[in-house]
């Protein structure tokens, strides 16, 4: 058995497990907050869609760690920890960007203000899941 493997698919399903409840969050949000404006006769904000799919980025930082541990000549129980570990951070950051998304689309479509505010700490998340991609691509080569 290659234990390698485990931490290949570790950083990736992690990653995207993340993605898949940070998404699912902030989605069920914005689709509550339009929900919200059409009862009300307010515009309808479209910009809630990009909170509803932001945490998804992190799938696409685990691929790519993925294939840089994958080709990496790291022994076989250091590919491991470096995807199990990796995939973890980079899965909690979307999850928890997914909960910050939801919040920011309540308050975008309830007020229709403070855009810039609300992605600039969605945006802030998503640099754990950068740094954590970088870095782990420094420890793998």
């Amino acid at each position: 058995m290659n234990i390698g493997m485990i931490g290949i698919a570790a950083c990736l399903g992690l990653s995207a497990l993340g993605s898949a409840l940070g998404a699912g969050i902030a989605g069920m949000t914005a689709i509550g907050s339009w929900k919200k404006c059409f009862l009300q006769n307010k515009p309808v904000p479209f910009l809630l869609v990009a909170f509803a799919g932001a945490p998804l980025t992190q799938t696409i930082y685990g691929f790519i760690l993925m294939n840089q541990i994958k080709g990496s000549s790291l022994d076989e129980i250091a590919k491991m920890a470096v995807g199990l570990f990796a995939g973890l951070a980079m899965g909690a950051s979307a999850l928890y960007q997914g909960k910050a998304a939801a919040y920011a689309a309540d308050a975008l479509a309830e007020t229709g203000q403070g855009f810039g505010n609300y992605i600039l700490v969605v945006g802030l998340i998503e640099t754990v899941a950068l740094f954590v991609m970088v870095f782990s691509m420094g420890l793998v080569g």
